[in-house]
């Protein structure tokens, strides 16, 4: 029962070290997605980019002017951010009107959304934990009886053979 115990302790902790790692993996593979945008859907990192932020109604990685530091904003020279940053229908995306654009930012966001996913994660692999010790020790009673009861001694035959 002891090395059960200390299992799910190590399990626990593997879990918490997972949701602080989703963090750190977040802020490092985001910027490298935002670089990549080109507005396209062709391109599998501007549709994810414009999926996230029509989904979760944010923009850029901090808020909207972080487009300004990326490839795609730089070529495209219109001071604008993608439409999928965009509040209202008739949104150009044009930062000189920031009341039509999200002003949060999408990292933060999906690392509230990934952190809720780890905790149902987490919070299964307690149940299933917990289910298990319950197990062990409903068959530790049912072995601790056994032991006890006349009722379930061993019958030694003597000798007779069939």
């Amino acid at each position: 029962m002891g090395k059960c115990g200390i299992m799910s302790s190590k399990t626990v902790l593997v879990f918490l070290n997972l949701i602080f790692w989703v963090e750190d993996e977040v802020n490092s593979s985001i910027m490298k997605v935002y670089d990549e945008y080109n507005g396209t859907n062709s391109n599998a990192q501007s549709r994810a980019i414009d999926y996230i932020q029509r989904q979760l109604q944010c923009c850029g990685i901090h808020n909207s002017s972080d487009w300004r530091e990326t490839h795609w904003y730089k070529e495209t020279k219109n001071d604008s951010v993608p439409i999928s940053c965009c509040k209202t229908a008739g949104c150009t995306g044009s930062m000189t009107h920031p009341e039509d654009l999200y002003q949060e930012g999408c990292e933060a966001l999906v690392v509230k959304k990934l952190q809720e996913i780890m905790m149902y994660v987490i919070c299964t692999a307690l149940t299933f934990a917990a289910i298990q010790m319950l197990g062990m020790l409903c068959a530790c009673v049912v072995l601790c009886r056994r032991s006890r009861d006349p009722a379930y001694e061993l019958l030694i035959t003597g000798g007779t053979q069939a």
